[in-house]
């Protein structure tokens, strides 16, 4: 047998084609010809002639009634058409040239075929020699949801751990991560480093027992082994080097079967001058910033406030806010005190939350608060940085003269403009990303998304010029 090789594709013919083929009649090699592809056609100067249909559900659609005598090229989509020009061109009795073509279909949804063209040597004369592509494109949409799926969970998984990376991070409190069989140090967050002294050296990869004189050792290992039992408990004091003294407070997780402590150190009211340096060095800083900070407790009353928070309020002293309540000065109302802190429960931080700040002389400007909650002694406390954009506003242009980019930036725009107004302005916003999210999906088939979408593809087409796509 001969082979030739065309752009990846291999034909392997027969070898000896005349002495054994001859003699077939038309009958039979129409027989073979049916039976070698899902849709065969002989086409006479681009024209259909027959058609055999040999797959179950493609005999169902009717096509060798419809069919006959119309333009190959009329039987296809409008982005098909010029496939079906090159296939009426470089039809070839030698090199199989396959193309991908989409038929409409009575049911609606188009049928995607792969045909190669073989010319016959009489003329114009051609048969084309079609396979059904539905189970293939219905298996690769499979795939395509699948990793989509995968992506999504993944995007989720990478945000949860950094989230946990920032908070294990910026908690004031030293926190580890403790082996539960051998009380091996495997992550210690930069409090826990600074608690325990440079001279230790990095605590990753010491055990927790070195760093405590041999009389606590024993407390430690009694206390971690009832842990086991009951999930959660806390050394008494425990002595540390010189006159400090700490407790450790611990609770069971576990990860790839395997059991681990989060140890919390509570106590070591001595700090060191250098430790006491760099906290007042950190307040001077808080006390500068030109952001209003607010800290305050479980009851939202203000704990303590930088002078930036004190000039939004016009107040005077330096400290006649604190035990204030913060809606007091914070939000157009209780309700956004209340979404503010219901988002903050529920996510652990929030951004840029559009809200106002209320001086005491009853005065508003608009203000983005971003916020975040972390425990203390059992009992969380929050931080809340106040940025004052009233000025941006006002140099900014009008809302509806940039349509938002993003559903963030759209939802970004609660609190400044009116419903009517947010919903007037991003109505092409959402028809963009409704249509760009429908073209992922179905890999650029413009069909399959216009289905997705519940639209014709003549209106699909129009949409996509409308919106810059059509190139």
């Amino acid at each position: 047998m001969d082979t030739t090789a065309n752009s990846g594709e291999r034909l392997i013919s027969f070898k000896s084609p005349k002495r054994f083929l001859s003699n077939l009649d038309p009958a039979v090699t129409a027989k073979v010809v049916a039976s070698a592809a899902d849709v065969a056609l002989v086409v006479d100067n681009g024209v259909i002639k027959d058609v055999a249909v040999s797959a179950g559900e493609l005999t169902k659609e009717h096509y060798d009634s419809e069919w006959r005598g119309k333009k190959w090229i009329e039987t296809v989509t409008v982005e098909s058409r010029s496939k079906i020009e090159d296939l009426l061109k470089g039809g070839s009795s030698t090199k199989p040239h396959w193309r991908q073509v989409n038929h409409p279909s009575a049911a609606g949804q188009d049928v995607p075929i792969k045909y190669t063209a073989v010319r016959t040597g009489e003329g114009d004369r051609i048969v084309a020699l079609g396979r059904d592509l539905r189970a293939l494109s219905t298996l690769q949409q499979r795939l395509v949801d699948a990793h989509q799926g995968l992506e999504r969970d993944y995007n989720r998984l990478r945000e949860t751990e950094a989230r946990y990376r920032l908070l294990f991070q910026a908690v004031s409190e030293p926190v580890m991560i403790i082996d539960s069989t051998s009380y091996l140090i495997e992550e210690a967050n930069p409090a826990a480093e600074r608690f325990f002294g440079k001279k230790n050296g990095p605590l990753s990869g010491q055990t927790l027992l070195a760093l405590f004189p041999k009389k606590s050792q024993r407390t430690i290992e009694l206390t971690a082994a009832d842990v086991l039992s009951n999930g959660a408990g806390s050394t008494d004091d425990l002595p540390l080097k010189g006159v400090r003294r700490c407790r450790l407070s611990f609770s069971l997780f576990q990860i790839e079967n395997k059991m681990r402590f989060i140890v919390r150190v509570v106590g070591g009211a001595e700090e060191t001058a250098d430790e006491a340096a760099a906290q007042s060095q950190v307040l001077s800083v808080i006390q500068d910033m030109p952001d209003g900070l607010v800290v305050a407790g479980e009851d939202l009353r203000i704990l303590q406030a930088n002078r930036a928070f004190y000039e939004m309020a016009r107040l005077p002293g330096t400290r006649q806010a604190e035990g204030q309540r913060l809606e007091k000065f914070l939000g157009r109302s209780a309700t956004d005190i209340n979404v503010l802190l219901s988002n903050i429960k529920n996510h652990g931080s929030v951004r840029n939350f559009s809200t106002v700040v209320r001086d005491q002389f009853g005065s508003e400007e608009r203000v983005e608060v971003s916020a975040v909650q972390a425990p203390s002694d059992d009992r969380p406390i929050y931080g809340f940085a106040v940025r004052n954009v009233a000025r941006r506003l006002e140099a900014g242009q009008k809302i509806g003269e940039h349509l938002p980019q993003s559903v963030d930036q759209l939802t970004g725009l609660v609190g400044k403009v009116s419903l009517k107004e947010i919903v007037r302005e991003s109505t092409d916003l959402i028809e963009r990303l409704c249509i760009e999210a429908a073209l992922e999906i179905t890999d650029d088939n413009r069909a399959s998304a216009a289905e997705m979408l519940g639209l014709s593809r003549q209106g699909l087409y129009s949409k996509l010029k409308r919106f810059g796509f059509d190139g």
